[in-house]
C-alpha cells in the first residue's frame, strides 16, 4: 500500500452497523509511500498513527469525490422511489 500526503485512508466497517471511517493522510512512514501513515480522521479531527491492515484502502481526492458524487445519485435515486411510492400509496386511499 502506498500513499502520499493528501490522499484519503479510508477504513471499511467490518460490521453493518459500524460504518467506513475516513482520515486524510497528513505524513506517510518512508519517502515511498509505505506506512505507517499519519492521518487526521475526519469523523473527530483527531491524529493517529496507522499501520492500515486488509480492511483499508488508500484513495486520492479525485477518487473519494467521485465515490461521494456516486452515492449521492444513488441516494437522491432511491429518495425519489419513495416519494414515488408513497404517491402512489396516496392516490389509491
Amino acid at each position: 500500500m502506498r500513499a502520499q500526503p493528501g490522499d484519503w485512508l479510508v477504513v471499511k466497517g467490518v460490521r453493518l452497523d459500524l460504518p467506513e471511517q475516513r482520515g486524510r493522510i497528513v505524513a506517510t512512514g518512508k519517502p515511498d509511500g509505505s506506512p505507517p501513515f499519519t492521518v487526521r480522521w475526519l469523523a473527530d479531527d483527531r491524529v493517529t498513527t496507522v499501520f492500515p491492515g486488509s480492511d483499508a484502502i488508500v484513495l486520492t481526492e479525485a477518487e473519494v469525490s467521485e465515490q461521494d458524487r456516486n452515492e449521492r445519485n444513488r441516494f437522491d435515486r432511491l429518495r425519489a422511489l419513495r416519494r414515488g411510492r408513497r404517491g402512489a400509496r396516496d392516490v389509491r386511499t
